[in-house]
């Protein structure tokens, strides 16, 4: 029982270390440390990105998926790319945590965002935005705002200096003018 007990201790040490540390065990930033611009994620045609392109861009991070209600803030979200490309980066993260809307592979959902939306913003693979498995990522959003997606949809806006903005719940359009003045447009 005693060797169990340790065990436990062991692990909730080397948690804590990592949290500590600012590393989780893939090597990518921890929760709370680093800047958004120390991340480096699969896009949806598998080739890495490394986030230190986006300096000096705002950014707009959603959390997206196919078979939703809000789906079509797709349409929006490319007419933000395509106005406003040179200052605001338009980032997509597909994620089946609500009601398993985005059951598709990597390949159906760029199949299914170009063919419905023509969506040309940079979309990435499908990772989790909730839950034990979220992607460090949206742990480091959450760290930086106290905010985790409800729903598809949701939209965090981050500064060109990489410091987080604001978080926008699904239900507001990225055309609307709360999330327009947060992107300085």
């Amino acid at each position: 029982m005693r060797l169990i007990k340790a065990g436990v201790i062991v692990v909730i040490g080397m948690g804590l270390a990592a949290f500590i540390s600012g590393k989780l065990s893939s090597g990518k930033p921890g929760p709370v440390t680093g800047t958004i611009y120390d991340f480096k994620m699969t896009a949806l045609d598998g080739h890495e990105i490394d986030f230190s392109v986006y300096k000096g861009k705002t950014l707009l991070i959603v959390n997206t998926a196919s078979k939703c209600g809000f789906t079509p803030q797709y349409a929006d979200l490319e007419k933000i790319h395509e106005n406003y490309g040179d200052k605001v980066a338009v980032l997509g993260f597909p994620a089946n945590n609500f009601l398993w809307q985005e059951p598709g592979s990597n390949d159906e959902i760029a199949t299914f965002c170009e063919k419905n939306y023509g969506v040309k913003f940079q979309m990435f693979e499908k990772i989790s935005v909730k839950g034990r498995d979220k992607h460090p990522l949206y742990k480091w959003l959450e760290a930086k705002t106290g905010e985790v997606p409800s729903w598809n949809f949701c939209k965090f806006v981050v500064n060109p200096d990489g410091t987080v903005v604001k978080f926008f719940p699904s239900k507001v359009s990225p055309l609307d003018k709360q999330i327009v003045d947060a992107l300085g447009l």
